[in-house]
């Protein structure tokens, strides 16, 4: 006795695996996004960092030259009273350069910060909201195939 599978029967069984196999392109379409979106974060985050040494960097330029200013100016003076004035002078400068440039670092830090963290909510979302997509697709699928292969009433 040959036993044959219905016509009916295969056809729906190749449906449900063109859907399920649709529903996991979509989850892995998803997944590369993903992927690309944090390496994009990545590279974000790497040129952040870059500009903040740059600047650092710089700002250390600055300081140093600021010194060697100074020394200058104080081997010049004519007595002590002038190289306590130019003291007091270097001291004043010197301090608001630098609160001017830790707020600039700090600027930059947070704006990097605020840059991952809206990238990575977005990430998440698009993520979430793919896997979701799928497992509702596949489930749709398995929901149909469970319901084709059930015994139903016999036709005559």
């Amino acid at each position: 006795m040959k036993y044959e599978i219905p016509a009916e029967m295969r056809d729906f069984a190749e449906k449900s695996v063109d859907q399920a196999r649709k529903a996991f392109d979509g989850f892995l379409t998803a997944a590369h996004k993903a992927v690309d979106t944090v390496q994009g974060s990545t590279t974000t985050m790497q040129s952040s960092a870059s500009d903040a040494t740059k600047k650092t960097l710089s700002y250390a330029e600055q300081n140093v030259a600021a010194a060697f200013d100074h020394a200058q100016k104080l081997v010049r003076a004519a007595d002590f009273q002038e190289a306590l004035q130019l003291q007091s002078e270097f001291a004043r400068t010197q301090f608001a350069a630098i609160q001017a440039q830790l707020k600039e670092l700090s600027e930059l830090a947070q704006n990097a910060a605020r840059t991952a963290t809206n990238q990575a909510a977005t990430v998440a979302s698009e993520a979430a909201a793919a896997t979701r997509s799928a497992a509702d697709q596949a489930s749709a699928a398995f929901s149909k195939a469970t319901k084709a292969a059930a015994p139903g009433p016999k036709r005559s």
